[in-house]
């Protein structure tokens, strides 16, 4: 999923650095539209994981705390690394949805100015 948002991100910059028609965008703003919907229902389902993870860590160290045990520890141990993974990730899938608004708004504002210039 990484590479994957790094290449559409990597579209979107090149898309810009071109001028296009009044169509082109209002293709391309619908494009968008869809990808971002995607990418925010990923965002959605990464956050349920990582927030399940973030629970399941507090379990286990609490649980840990009370009873002991190697076993307890590494389960725990396990958590913690994988709430870490997780929260790395959700916070690449964040900060790249809202530079994919970024651009949306951009895609807008090159529209509105077509149709006001050739309105």
């Amino acid at each position: 999923m990484t590479k994957q948002i790094r290449a559409y991100l990597e579209l979107l910059e090149q898309f810009f650095s071109v001028e296009h028609t009044t169509e082109e965008l209002l293709i391309f703003r619908a494009e968008m539209l869809q990808r971002i919907a995607f990418y925010q229902h990923e965002r959605l389902i990464h956050l349920i994981v990582t927030m399940s993870f973030g629970v399941f860590f507090m379990l286990s160290l609490i649980l840990y705390l009370n009873v002991g045990g190697v076993g307890i520890l590494l389960l725990t141990v396990l958590f913690l690394v994988m709430l870490a993974a997780y929260i790395k990730h959700y916070y690449f899938l964040e900060n790249s949805v809202q530079k994919m608004y970024q651009y949306y708004f951009k895609v807008e504002k090159l529209h509105d100015r077509e149709l006001a210039q050739n309105g």
